[in-house]
């Protein structure tokens, strides 16, 4: 079920909600866990109802293990539990991926048939890993099966993040506000989530056409000019940047109707000055996974810039890997490996510090770069794109075709380049309202998000709306 969907907005939502705060109120906390977490399964099953099982049963095992883990401290249970998971993840996600590798090293695959990617596998995996690893080194103490069903199924995160610590959510349960009608939080919650509604409906899904139009056009053997390739790079750059982010902010607003603070995911990236500042914005509770159960673990920066620096790109290459099972996907991991070596190196040796609008604008362009690899079906085609970029092409004029296709999304094109550049985030935006008592600054923002909440109600009934891209991984 797609967050910007009528039947989400007008129908589940709504009677999740409602049915949750009258629970609270009748039986307590125990009514409303069981009532989100029995909505949450329904939210999860919509697509496609089979995976319940898969999700039912990791969150089974998953749970067992946590229990032994707490009682025995055994390492070899923990290792076991975090291999179970890759393993589930691996077949579900690279098997097939691994296959191709082996058909194309010896002519001869596996013959593993094509799998049907689970819904928010990579973000449930991950949650689970850290889960008995906090276990295990005492960061957290497991409680009972439906605490924890609820931990890993709540759907505002379930399918594409954050990626919540087990700490970071359980104890809000035992506080007043959870599950209850609270008027703050409905006012704050519906402001993020018709934020992120709006980023998702108005601006995202209104560059995909430009961003599609390009890689189409390529494909089908269409040499591209610099102003096209530069054009429709800018439209998935920013067509990315306003999907997840509309992502996370709904997911933000979602968590506070419940009385819920889920961690921030998302913290404008594209105003970053460097590559290591644009990781600490982009995608923030991935980084920090990577961190503390990866790098970190492979000895950080313990033993000197060359273990630096190749634990660097073994976590980046391995986070390009999450993000999908492909070739291009390691290339892009890579690529930032390459920026972040070279940054971290820059400021360990006292390098001269880069202005700020050299430096945005360096990163700025690193990022474009690594994202034609990301959005690219093949090298080929990735390829292609750069060397239309960077005029290595016979083209020097805009194709009819391709710029009738660009031309009505410029206008959106540079509505999200100045409020990605230039406007207060929506974090930033919740915080402002926190400070202020309802009825004061308030209503103005109020306001705002009820017309474009009413524009994106709208389109939604008129053209529909696309699935998240953070939905594929």
């Amino acid at each position: 079920m797609l967050f910007a969907s009528i039947p989400f907005l007008v129908g589940f939502l709504p009677a999740v909600l409602i049915t949750t705060f009258a629970m609270r109120r009748w039986f307590g906390l125990r009514g409303a866990l069981a009532t989100l977490a029995i909505g949450s399964l329904v939210f999860y099953g919509w697509y496609h109802p089979p995976f319940l099982l898969l999700l039912l049963g990791s969150v089974a095992v998953n749970y067992v293990l946590a229990q032994k883990i707490s009682a025995s401290q055994s390492r070899l249970l923990t290792g076991m539990g975090v291999a179970f998971n890759l393993a589930l993840l691996g077949w579900y996600k690279y098997a097939g991926f691994f296959d191709d590798i082996a058909r194309a090293l010896s002519g001869n695959g596996f013959g593993i048939p094509d799998v049907l990617l689970p819904l928010g596998i990579s973000f449930f995996t991950f949650q689970q890993i850290a889960y008995l690893v906090d276990i295990y080194q005492g960061k957290a103490k497991p409680g009972d099966a439906l605490e924890y069903l609820f931990f890993v199924a709540f759907f505002p995160q379930l399918i594409a993040g954050p990626i919540v610590h087990h700490s970071e959510m359980i104890p809000q349960l035992s506080k007043p506000r959870f599950a209850m009608f609270k008027t703050e939080d409905i006012a704050s919650g519906l402001v993020l989530f018709c934020i992120g509604l709006a980023k998702k409906v108005l601006i995202a899904d209104g560059l995909a056409p430009g961003a599609d139009a390009m890689f189409e056009a390529q494909a089908l053997g269409i040499e591209l000019s610099a102003t096209e390739a530069w054009l429709g790079m800018l439209c998935y750059t920013f067509q990315i940047y306003f999907d997840f982010s509309g992502y996370a902010d709904m997911a933000l607003g979602l968590g506070l109707l419940f009385g819920l603070n889920l961690p921030i995911n998302f913290n404008s990236p594209y105003k970053a000055t460097d590559i290591i500042e644009f990781w600490r914005r982009w995608h923030i509770t991935l980084s920090k996974f990577l961190r503390d159960y990866l790098y970190i673990p492979l000895g950080g920066n313990r033993h000197g810039p060359f273990r630096r620096y190749a634990n660097l790109w073994l976590v980046m290459l391995l986070g390009g890997l999450w993000h999908g099972a492909g070739w291009q996907f390691v290339v892009w991991g890579g690529l930032h490996g390459a920026y972040l070596t070279t940054a971290h190196f820059w400021r360990a040796n006292n390098m001269p510090r880069l202005s700020p609008t050299i430096g945005f604008a360096l990163t700025f362009a690193a990022v474009v770069i690594a994202w034609v690899f990301f959005r690219a079906e093949t090298f080929g085609q990735a390829y292609a794109v750069l060397q239309a970029m960077f005029g290595f092409t016979s083209v020097n004029y805009l194709s009819t075709a391709i710029f009738v296709e660009l031309n009505p999304i410029l206008v959106t094109l540079l509505l999200a380049m100045l409020i990605a550049f230039f406007a207060p985030n929506s974090i930033e935006i919740s915080k402002r309202l926190e400070k202020q008592p309802i009825g004061t600054f308030a209503p103005l923002w109020y306001a705002i998000a009820g017309c474009i909440a009413a524009l994106s109600l709208t389109h939604i009934y008129s053209s529909g709306s696309h699935a998240f891209i953070y939905f594929q991984f």
